[in-house]
């Protein structure tokens, strides 16, 4: 059993209850899978297990072209194939042309590492399905070479989620899952000086109740996450605005907001 605890790192703030689900977790030698809507620190939290327990991480982004088998390995028959065109020395060693996915790299690390598996849900439904044998043994097949390739040391294994699509029944069995819940104003007061050293806490001040007043505006399509709040009050910063001036307007809005309608909505207020 895994007996490695994380803590927190002093670079990502999260709440006791996510601490203590990613060492049940660990402990459990389960994925953990993540949820939560874009910016509440889903991806960081797999950066911030390996900074913390100093361990490599490997990350697998998924795409909506992504198979399952890309992440065990990769074998170049259209290389090897123009290879023996011309005469290639070792042409007939077949392993020469398998190329393991990052699965396959996590399996055969020297040591632990923690592998993340970012935004699942944008790939075929049946992805995480396919991936279940490899997920609950650790191990695969190489039919080209005849090779098992088996984990030294079973990763820490982080799956995140935005909630496009359901995930199988069969896959969720297999996973600890935690909802990461969209910071409250003393949480996010707590994220943005872990970002900036010093700043004018009236602007942030006002920064935030902006933030939170444009996140709850009916008719707003994309809410603005913690990472464009960060930008913003970085901006709001370089450029010396006043924050007075916040009360009423919202300086470079288009930091915070990235679609047409949205923008247009925040002016419907009188803000823009």
């Amino acid at each position: 059993m895994n007996t490695t605890s994380f803590r927190g790192d002093d670079k990502y703030v999260a709440s006791e209850d996510l601490l203590a689900t990613v060492n049940i977790a660990m402990a459990l030698e389960k994925p953990l899978l993540i949820k939560g809507e874009p910016g509440t620190g889903k991806t960081k939290l797999a950066e911030a297990v390996s900074h913390a327990l100093g361990k490599k991480l490997i990350i697998w982004n998924i795409k909506s072209t992504t198979k399952a088998q890309d992440g065990l390995y990769v074998y170049d028959v259209v290389q090897r194939l123009y290879d023996s065109q011309f005469g290639t020395h070792g042409v007939d060693d077949i392993a020469h042309y398998i190329k393991l996915g990052k699965l396959g790299e996590a399996f055969t690390a020297d040591e632990q590492v923690v592998l993340l598996i970012d935004e699942i849900d944008k790939a075929d439904i049946e992805f995480p399905n396919d991936l279940l044998w490899e997920l609950d043994q650790m191990e695969f097949n190489i039919p080209e070479t005849g090779e098992n390739i088996k984990a030294k040391h079973r990763p820490i294994v982080i799956i995140t989620s935005n909630a496009e699509k359901e995930l199988p029944d069969a896959f969720l069995r297999r996973c600890i899952f935690h909802y990461i819940e969209f910071p409250d104003e003393k949480q996010m007061a707590e994220i943005i000086k872990v970002h900036f050293d010093k700043l004018d806490e009236k602007l942030v001040s006002q920064a935030m109740t902006a933030f939170y007043m444009i996140r709850n505006l009916r008719g707003i399509d994309k809410k603005p996450s913690t990472s464009e709040l960060i930008d913003w009050i970085r901006a709001l910063s370089v450029s010396g605005v006043d924050p007075v001036l916040i009360e009423t307007q919202i300086p470079f809005a288009g930091v915070l907001l990235k679609k047409d309608k949205d923008i247009e909505t925040l002016g419907k207020v009188g803000r823009f």
